[in-house]
Protein backbone atom coordinates (compact mmCIF):
# COMPACT_ATOMS: atom_id res chain seq x y z
CA UNK A 1 0.00 0.00 0.00
CA UNK A 2 1.54 3.33 -1.02
CA UNK A 3 2.32 5.93 1.61
CA UNK A 4 -0.33 8.62 1.96
CA UNK A 5 1.56 11.25 3.93
CA UNK A 6 5.04 12.59 4.64
CA UNK A 7 5.56 10.61 7.85
CA UNK A 8 4.63 7.31 6.20
CA UNK A 9 6.86 8.14 3.22
CA UNK A 10 9.86 8.92 5.43
CA UNK A 11 9.28 5.75 7.45
CA UNK A 12 9.00 3.43 4.45
CA UNK A 13 11.91 5.12 2.65
CA UNK A 14 14.23 4.69 5.61
CA UNK A 15 13.03 1.16 6.40
CA UNK A 16 13.51 -0.15 2.86
CA UNK A 17 16.86 1.60 2.47
CA UNK A 18 18.10 0.07 5.74
CA UNK A 19 17.20 -3.42 4.49
CA UNK A 20 18.98 -2.84 1.18
CA UNK A 21 21.99 -1.22 2.83
CA UNK A 22 22.38 -4.10 5.30
CA UNK A 23 22.23 -6.57 2.44
CA UNK A 24 24.74 -4.85 0.16
CA UNK A 25 27.14 -4.27 3.04
CA UNK A 26 28.02 -7.97 2.95
CA UNK A 27 28.32 -8.28 -0.85
CA UNK A 28 31.86 -8.82 -2.10
CA UNK A 29 33.31 -7.20 -5.22
CA UNK A 30 33.21 -10.50 -7.10
CA UNK A 31 29.57 -11.11 -6.16
CA UNK A 32 28.63 -7.53 -7.05
CA UNK A 33 30.25 -7.66 -10.47
CA UNK A 34 29.12 -11.16 -11.54
CA UNK A 35 26.70 -10.92 -14.46
CA UNK A 36 23.47 -12.89 -14.62
CA UNK A 37 21.96 -14.46 -17.75
CA UNK A 38 20.62 -11.02 -18.77
CA UNK A 39 24.10 -9.45 -18.43
CA UNK A 40 23.06 -7.56 -15.28
CA UNK A 41 25.03 -7.50 -12.02
CA UNK A 42 24.24 -6.54 -8.44
CA UNK A 43 26.41 -3.46 -9.02
CA UNK A 44 24.29 -2.56 -12.04
CA UNK A 45 21.08 -2.82 -10.03
CA UNK A 46 22.42 -0.68 -7.19
CA UNK A 47 23.78 1.99 -9.55
CA UNK A 48 20.46 1.95 -11.43
CA UNK A 49 18.53 2.63 -8.23
CA UNK A 50 20.81 5.57 -7.40
CA UNK A 51 20.33 6.98 -10.89
CA UNK A 52 16.54 6.79 -10.74
CA UNK A 53 16.50 8.91 -7.59
CA UNK A 54 18.38 11.55 -9.60
CA UNK A 55 15.82 11.22 -12.38
CA UNK A 56 12.94 11.79 -9.96
CA UNK A 57 14.60 14.81 -8.34
CA UNK A 58 15.25 16.22 -11.80
CA UNK A 59 11.66 15.64 -12.91
CA UNK A 60 10.40 17.41 -9.81
CA UNK A 61 12.77 20.37 -10.23
CA UNK A 62 11.96 20.74 -13.93
CA UNK A 63 8.22 20.60 -13.28
CA UNK A 64 8.44 23.18 -10.50
CA UNK A 65 10.49 25.44 -12.81
CA UNK A 66 7.88 25.15 -15.54
CA UNK A 67 10.24 23.28 -17.84
CA UNK A 68 9.34 20.32 -20.00
CA UNK A 69 9.67 17.13 -18.00
CA UNK A 70 11.04 14.20 -19.98
CA UNK A 71 9.84 10.81 -18.78
CA UNK A 72 11.92 8.80 -18.27
CA UNK A 73 14.59 10.99 -19.94
CA UNK A 74 15.09 13.18 -22.98
CA UNK A 75 15.01 11.05 -26.12
CA UNK A 76 13.18 8.15 -24.42
CA UNK A 77 9.54 7.23 -23.84
CA UNK A 78 8.25 4.82 -21.21
CA UNK A 79 8.01 2.24 -23.98
CA UNK A 80 11.81 2.64 -24.42
CA UNK A 81 12.56 1.70 -20.82
CA UNK A 82 14.48 -1.48 -21.70
CA UNK A 83 16.69 0.49 -24.08
CA UNK A 84 17.10 3.30 -21.55
CA UNK A 85 18.19 0.88 -18.83
CA UNK A 86 20.60 -0.89 -21.20
CA UNK A 87 22.07 2.48 -22.20
CA UNK A 88 22.37 3.40 -18.52
CA UNK A 89 24.23 0.13 -17.77
CA UNK A 90 26.62 0.93 -20.61
CA UNK A 91 27.23 4.44 -19.22
CA UNK A 92 27.82 2.98 -15.74
CA UNK A 93 29.89 -0.01 -16.91
CA UNK A 94 33.20 1.22 -15.48
CA UNK A 95 31.66 2.18 -12.16
CA UNK A 96 33.22 0.28 -9.26
CA UNK A 97 31.19 -1.54 -6.62
CA UNK A 98 32.40 0.92 -3.98
CA UNK A 99 31.34 3.87 -6.13
CA UNK A 100 27.92 2.33 -6.86
CA UNK A 101 27.30 1.89 -3.13
CA UNK A 102 28.51 5.43 -2.42
CA UNK A 103 26.20 6.78 -5.13
CA UNK A 104 23.25 4.96 -3.59
CA UNK A 105 24.05 6.42 -0.17
CA UNK A 106 24.39 9.93 -1.62
CA UNK A 107 21.17 9.71 -3.61
CA UNK A 108 19.27 8.20 -0.69
CA UNK A 109 20.44 11.10 1.49
CA UNK A 110 19.22 13.54 -1.18
CA UNK A 111 15.84 11.78 -1.36
CA UNK A 112 15.53 11.73 2.42
CA UNK A 113 16.33 15.46 2.58
CA UNK A 114 13.85 16.17 -0.22
CA UNK A 115 11.07 14.42 1.71
CA UNK A 116 12.03 16.00 5.07
CA UNK A 117 12.09 19.49 3.56
CA UNK A 118 8.65 19.29 1.95
CA UNK A 119 5.35 19.92 3.63
CA UNK A 120 2.80 17.14 3.47
CA UNK A 121 0.69 19.24 1.06
CA UNK A 122 3.65 19.61 -1.31
CA UNK A 123 4.12 15.84 -1.35
CA UNK A 124 0.48 14.72 -1.44
CA UNK A 125 -1.67 17.77 -2.23
CA UNK A 126 -1.93 17.18 -5.96
CA UNK A 127 -0.26 15.82 -9.07
CA UNK A 128 3.45 16.44 -9.65
CA UNK A 129 3.90 19.34 -12.06
CA UNK A 130 4.95 18.24 -15.50
CA UNK A 131 4.17 14.56 -14.90
CA UNK A 132 0.96 14.62 -16.93
CA UNK A 133 -0.69 12.09 -14.66
CA UNK A 134 -2.36 11.99 -11.24
CA UNK A 135 0.65 10.81 -9.25
CA UNK A 136 1.70 13.14 -6.47
CA UNK A 137 5.35 14.03 -5.81
CA UNK A 138 5.14 11.72 -2.79
CA UNK A 139 4.03 8.81 -4.95
CA UNK A 140 6.82 9.50 -7.46
CA UNK A 141 9.32 9.69 -4.57
CA UNK A 142 8.09 6.33 -3.31
CA UNK A 143 8.50 4.78 -6.75
CA UNK A 144 12.05 6.14 -7.06
CA UNK A 145 13.05 5.25 -3.49
CA UNK A 146 11.44 2.55 -1.35
CA UNK A 147 9.75 0.68 -4.20
CA UNK A 148 13.06 0.52 -6.04
CA UNK A 149 14.88 -0.41 -2.83
CA UNK A 150 12.47 -3.35 -2.33
CA UNK A 151 12.92 -4.65 -5.86
CA UNK A 152 16.71 -4.31 -5.59
CA UNK A 153 16.69 -6.23 -2.29
CA UNK A 154 14.63 -9.00 -3.87
CA UNK A 155 16.94 -9.21 -6.90
CA UNK A 156 20.11 -9.21 -4.78
CA UNK A 157 18.85 -11.93 -2.45
CA UNK A 158 17.96 -14.12 -5.42
CA UNK A 159 21.28 -13.36 -7.11
CA UNK A 160 23.31 -14.19 -4.00
CA UNK A 161 21.41 -17.45 -3.67
CA UNK A 162 22.17 -18.29 -7.32
CA UNK A 163 25.84 -17.47 -6.79
CA UNK A 164 25.95 -19.86 -3.85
Amino acid sequence: MPATNKDELLTVTRKEFAKLDDLIGAVSDSQALAKDADDVSIKDVVAHRAHWIDLFLGWYADGMAGKTVFFPAKGYKWSDLKRYNADLRARQAKLSWDKARAMLHERHAALDAFIKNKRNAALYGGPMKGANNKWTPGRWAEAAGPSHYRSATKYIRARLKALG
